[in-house]
Formats: structure tokens, C-alpha cells, sequence
């Protein structure tokens, strides 16, 4: 397993949802403005992201910033446009994202920099950023694959050669590394295990290639994430084809475990046994206080934010307001 060592924070917060020019201003509340912050994420399809940017929201118009967030769907024209938009509105003090592609992000990160606005990383890093949120993708992924393994070996003993489903995506070194951690994690305890990768971002991406799996191997049992949403795609496929929500046969879990994961996770003898909660209370006040931060001058740096291995037993602490 990698081993990293770096700051380690957790975090509680709480409400409200954001579009493009701002959800609200503290000047609207008879309060100056500091000027704004924005978080850009690659879409606003991801469940995840959206909570945070709820516990986020707050945190920001506290300190008295407008807090700014924009939707590009995974097009990485339109995110450049709307991060370049930020730079050149004159009041933003500093930006924070995912990006659909680091690459395209420098050039506008380099303009950002230029122009005083401080640019941060969220999960991934890039040329000229000046610091970021972090989670370790493959140790969660790792942590999550032993975990399923030590039941498969538990349930079918020590030979066991059932074919494991793993989704996700390799477009990004985040999933290609969630992706690693989850095969590496599985195969180092039930090591004769057959391996499907199947690349899935979205809800509606898990369920077409769950469907397409159980086409091809009918026999597939065991489906494990390297993040949440396409998971519950490849829940709704398999209720769809018959399986019992649960059905003790059928092996489901992921990463970035949501209220709507847990609640799942809860049902009794459910097929969607677990998950690695990276609470987003955690990466949200992380992400706003290396925003804040930034935007007053203080230095930055990269913050890891752990995951936790929840199940049936430790769901309710977990649980976003």
C-alpha cells in the first residue's frame, strides 16, 4: 500500500445551493463585501460535490466573500471559460476546482496568478496551483478492496474465483489511482478473483454498463466503485434484472458514500454492503478555509482529508445536515 503522510482534517458544517454569478451576496445582507471566492467542480452531477458546496456556502459569506460556482457539465471549454470569467470579473480573491483536464487549466491558472488571484487544486494538482484539498484515492480504494476481500474469502473460502466488477474512470491520475487501490486491495487477499473494469463517471454510466456486465457474465456478483454516483446506477440495474435489495449472493460497494449511499447501506441484509465515507463536511471546510485563506494572504499549502470505513454499524455517524 502507498503511504503518505500530510495533514490530516476534519470538519463539521452545514446548507444552501449556488449557480454561476452567485447564490448571494453579504453586501445584499447591508454587509461589505470582501469580494468574491469561487469553486469551480466539473459538473453538478456529481452528489458529492453538490454537498459540499452547501456546507461551503455559508462558511464563505461569513468570512464576507460572494461565493461563486459555475456548471460545465465535463466540458472542459466551457470550464476554461467561466475560470477565465473569474479572473477577469476584478473582485474575485482567489479560485479553487476540480478540473475536467489539469492541463487546459494552466494557461488561466498562469493568468489567474498573474493577476494576484492565488489558484487551488481540489483532489488534483497542477502547474502553478497554490495548494489543494486532498484525498488518497488509492489507500480508500485499497482499504475498500481488502475489505471485500476478506468477506469473499470469508463467504466462499480461500480459492474463491468469482469475477469482481470494478468502475470507474482512468481519465485522471484521482480515478486511475481509486481504480489501482481497489483492484490491488481485492487480488492481495482473494488474488484468483476475475477482474471486469468498466469505466463509469455518472448515475446513468453505471447503470448501462452494469447492464451491458450482466449481458456478457450473468454471473457477476460483486460490483465495487471508485466513487459514489455510478454505484447507484449499478444498484438500479441490478433491481431492475431481479436481484433482491437483499440478496445475500450479490456484493455492492464504493467510495464517497452519500446520505442516499447510506440509507442503503442501512436496509437490512443489504446487497450494498459498504463504502469509504470522506465525510463532505470535512473536504468542504477544508476547501473553505484554504480559500479564505488565500484570498487574505495567508499560506497554503495541501490538506489530506481521511476516509472512514462505514457499514451497517456506524452508518448514522455519518449523516450530512
Amino acid at each position: 500500500m502507498k503511504n503518505r503522510s500530510r495533514l490530516a482534517l476534519v470538519a463539521l458544517a452545514g446548507v444552501s445551493a449556488l449557480a454561476l454569478s452567485a447564490c448571494s451576496s453579504p453586501a445584499e445582507a447591508g454587509d461589505e463585501s470582501k469580494g468574491a471566492i469561487a469553486m469551480g467542480f466539473a459538473s453538478s452531477d456529481i452528489t458529492i460535490w453538490n454537498d459540499q458546496l452547501e456546507i461551503m456556502q455559508p462558511i464563505i459569506e461569513e468570512a464576507g466573500y460572494e461565493f461563486l460556482t459555475s456548471d460545465p457539465q465535463f466540458d472542459i471549454q466551457r470550464q476554461v471559460a467561466d475560470w477565465e470569467a473569474w479572473v477577469n470579473r476584478g473582485d474575485v480573491k482567489a479560485i479553487m476546482g476540480y478540473p475536467v483536464s489539469t492541463d487546459s487549466m494552466v494557461p488561466v491558472t498562469a493568468s489567474a496568478t498573474a493577476a494576484g488571484i492565488p489558484v487551488l487544486g481540489y483532489l488534483l494538482s497542477w502547474e502553478g496551483i497554490a495548494g489543494a484539498t486532498v484525498v488518497d484515492s488509492y489507500d480508500g480504494g485499497f482499504e475498500l478492496g481488502v475489505s471485500t476481500g476478506e468477506s469473499l474469502v470469508e463467504e466462499y473460502g480461500d480459492d474463491v474465483d468469482v469475477t469482481v466488477a470494478i468502475l470507474g474512470s482512468r481519465e485522471t491520475a484521482f480515478g486511475a489511482e481509486a481504480m489501482d487501490g481497489l483492484i490491488e486491495g481485492v487480488t492481495s487477499v482473494a488474488p484468483d478473483v476475475e477482474i471486469a473494469e468498466l469505466t463509469a463517471t455518472t448515475r446513468e454510466e453505471g447503470y448501462n454498463v452494469t447492464q451491458s456486465q450482466l449481458i456478457a457474465d450473468p454471473d457477476t456478483k460483486v460490483w465495487l466503485g471508485a466513487s459514489n454516483d455510478p454505484m447507484h446506477g449499478t444498484y438500479q440495474a441490478l433491481l431492475d434484472d431481479g436481484v433482491a435489495a437483499d440478496d445475500s449472493e450479490y456484493f455492492v460497494a464504493s467510495r464517497d458514500a452519500t446520505n442516499e449511499t447510506l440509507d442503503l447501506i442501512k436496509i437490512p441484509g443489504s446487497i450494498y454492503r459498504t463504502s469509504i465515507v470522506v465525510p463532505s463536511q470535512a473536504l468542504a471546510e477544508a476547501n473553505a478555509k484554504l480559500l479564505i485563506d488565500a484570498a487574505e494572504g495567508r499560506d497554503t499549502a495541501e490538506v489530506v482529508v481521511p476516509g472512514v470505513l462505514v457499514s451497517a454499524e456506524n452508518a448514522d455517524e455519518f449523516y450530512v445536515d
